[in-house]
């Protein structure tokens, strides 16, 4: 069993006495029967509270969705993070890459796993270019992916960078921003407005 799945028993059984509790309770008249009431509303709560961080992954998910998805045929939007970013999905050569939105980035920037994932020989790659990052300078390898689809298109040929030093997460920078009219930032959702 998952923890998931023990969540959800816990709630069916704090459900169960809840209910069966409440029913019992009404039955009896006094201060013994409110004081059961009490209990179980206070434990209806706990349950309650036990089945949304069971189910955290899937409220967050829900509540904070991070794929790009298509508004109309000009626009892509982008729901801001809790930590205040946009994150958004790709597939790089066919395989799924979590990246983060950067205005701040000239390039398309790959993570060593990442580039690996996607088919890089990391033995291959040659760390002649230099990237000055929040954390410092740091050697980059150029490559060019194969195909980079995002929010229902598909590019080829595209070309990027790989970084070698340590890099959280892939950066979707301006090399590819650029191919849209616009960005705009409304509140916490970014769009991305092709011409």
């Amino acid at each position: 069993m998952t923890g998931d799945d023990y969540a959800r028993l816990v709630y069916l059984a704090l459900l169960l006495a809840f209910i069966g509790g409440f029913a019992l309770s009404r039955r009896r008249r006094g201060r013994a029967a409110r004081g059961l009431q009490q209990a179980l509303i206070w434990i209806g709560i706990f349950a309650a509270f036990v089945v949304l961080y069971g189910q955290r992954d899937v409220l967050n998910r829900e509540l904070f969705p991070r794929e790009a998805r298509q508004l109309d045929e000009r626009t892509i939007a982008l729901n801001r993070t809790p930590s205040g970013s946009f994150l958004t999905t790709a597939e790089v050569n066919g395989v799924r890459v979590r990246f983060l939105i950067d205005t701040g980035a000239t390039d398309i920037v790959l993570t060593m796993q990442d580039a690996a994932r996607a088919g890089f020989d990391q033995d291959a790659l040659r760390f002649i270019g230099r990237a000055a990052t929040a954390n410092g300078t740091v050697r980059t390898a150029n490559v060019r992916l194969d195909t980079l689809a995002f929010a229902g298109r598909t590019d080829r040929d595209v070309p990027a960078s790989v970084n070698e030093g340590e890099l959280g997460v892939s950066l979707l920078g301006m090399s590819y921003l650029n191919r849209f009219e616009r960005i705009e930032i409304r509140g916490d959702q970014m769009l991305l407005v092709e011409g």
